[in-house]
């Protein structure tokens, strides 16, 4: 009869199955959480070293802010329901704006202490976020979550290909041109200082090199695009396909996994694929806060990493109630405020760290519905089964060895469920009784394409607004909501954004 009496939410299962259970979530969301410290450590132009800091820092935030947000911790924090938490993808493309913009440790600085601004200020609002579901329906969600997949696929298409810019560019300098240049740069330098014997008249005859000369890159790189890579990364794709139709249940929803496994063990055989640093890296290190940067606090920066919060935070309430559903508990408005206010909190740790804002995995959430197993403890084990892999740094040095190509097969797959996820809630808008949606769902998808299509559009801009107008995201999310209030106004309960995060199963 006691056990009749339990909460399903709150039922404390053998020590076996939660370890199992638990690992299981933790590979659910596995590639998605090391997605985020690869493209924004990569962007920033960091050492390899410093990349697997950021995943070991990345998966050790991961397990604490979980902990927080399953089990509770005071009546603020943590809303007690079998919540996995991860780096948000909506973070991710401001990050790397700020990181093309000032690469390296610097850069490094402005992100981190955007995240800290942005996590006090998300843990102050997080009451007045909870009661802002109206402005957030289907119709502003679709579209932001649209726009985040669209804009992220860049990134996966360049993981196969190789960069736009740096070494992977498509085209090079041609070396005959470049040792012309050299030629010609030796011979003006001879005419300042002749040497001894020289006739002054014949080194005079070559002028001074213009000062920031530099030829432009004119032939095909043979690093871009090369084929062994684009057919690893199909294979990587293809074998996602194939797990994901064939196999059932949990080694189905493990398929982008999976897949990368398969990719890695392939370039490793092709010769593509190393494992010095992971022989260097040691067994067991602790993560500290400020390990790679010491926070830079620029306030127009830390708005911006704000207004992602705040969508954010958005999803996270219909994320929240729809799990709420699932699991037969009620939420609460004071519930609701602390399982956003621990989006703030985990986003504070994650800045303090050296790592990146955290909100709840929705894959993780739609697996709380496919395996029927409610209890918030399973989530408690898979934080700690993530705190301990974040210990490891031959872990994450394996993580950062993996080739780009091999991401990119599961790039598309995972950037493209975002996107396909954000269509899906645009699917069920209604069009026909309302056909001021369909100007809500052009116009914010196409100004969120400006930065994306023309990134230059901001060069005769003010340069203290260029942070906030360069993420293709935050236009489309302040486009939705505007756009939204002329047409529709601020009607609904939000129980249309429940049925919509019920059906997000990417993040």
């Amino acid at each position: 009869m006691a056990n009749q009496q339990v909460h399903p939410v709150d039922e404390r299962l053998p020590a076996g199955k939660l370890t199992a259970l638990g690992l299981q979530h933790v590979l659910v969301m596995y590639a998605g959480a090391v997605a985020v410290p690869l493209i924004v450590g990569r962007a920033l132009k960091l050492s390899p070293e410093q990349v697997a800091m950021l995943i070991s820092a990345d998966l050790f935030c991961c397990g604490l802010v979980t902990l927080i947000q399953s089990l509770g911790a005071t009546q603020w924090f943590g809303i007690k329901l079998p919540v996995m938490m991860g780096v948000t993808f909506a973070s991710v493309a401001p990050m790397v704006a700020m990181a093309n913009s000032l690469p390296g440790v610097e850069g490094a600085g402005l992100i981190f202490g955007s995240i800290i601004g942005a996590g006090v200020i998300s843990i102050l609002i997080a009451p007045i976020v909870s009661r802002m579901l109206r402005f957030f329906p289907p119709v502003v969600t679709g579209t932001i979550i649209a726009v985040i997949g669209i804009s992220l696929m860049r990134i996966g298409i360049n993981w196969i290909f190789g960069n736009p810019f740096g070494p992977t560019a498509p085209n090079v300098v041609s070396p005959e041109h470049a040792k012309w240049l050299a030629d010609v740069s030796s011979m003006a330098n001879a005419a300042v200082t002749p040497a001894a014997g020289a006739s002054a008249p014949a080194a005079a005859m070559v002028p001074a090199v213009p000062k920031g000369l530099a030829l432009v890159g004119s032939v095909p790189n043979p690093k871009y695009a090369q084929m062994p890579h684009i057919i690893i990364a199909g294979i990587v794709l293809v074998s996602i396909l194939l797990i994901a139709k064939y196999a059932k249940g949990f080694i189905a929803n493990i398929s982008v996994l999976l897949g990368i496994i398969l990719g890695g063990v392939i370039a490793t055989l092709a010769g593509l694929m190393t494992f010095e640093k992971v022989a260097k890296a040691g067994w067991f290190d602790l993560v500290l806060p400020f390990e790679i940067a010491t926070p830079v606090f620029d306030p127009i920066l830390i708005i911006t990493m704000t207004l992602v919060m705040i969508v954010v935070m958005i999803e996270s309430t219909g994320m929240f109630l729809a799990l709420g559903d699932m699991t037969g508990r009620k939420i609460e408005q004071k519930a609701l405020a602390a399982g956003l206010r621990t989006d703030g909190l985990g986003t504070l740790i994650g800045g303090i760290f050296n790592t990146f804002p955290y909100t709840s995995f929705s894959q993780n959430v739609g697996l709380v519905g496919v395996t029927g197993v409610k209890s918030r403890f399973v989530c408690v084990a898979g934080g700690i089964i993530l705190i301990i892999l974040g210990l490891l740094p031959k872990m994450a040095a394996l993580v950062e060895s993996l080739p780009t190509f091999v991401l990119g097969g599961a790039g598309l797959v995972m950037f493209g469920m975002v996107a396909a996820t954000g269509i899906r809630i645009l699917g069920g808008v209604d069009y026909k009784g309302n056909r001021n949606n369909l100007f809500i769902v052009a116009i914010s998808i196409g100004i969120g394409m400006i930065p994306l299509i023309a990134p230059n559009f901001k060069q005769w801009m003010p340069h203290n607004i260029h942070p906030l107008i360069e993420s293709g995201i935050l236009l489309a999310s302040i486009s939705a909501v505007a756009l939204n209030l002329y047409f529709n106004g601020a009607r609904g309960d939000g129980s249309d954004a429940v049925e919509a995060a019920k059906q997000a199963d990417a993040h």
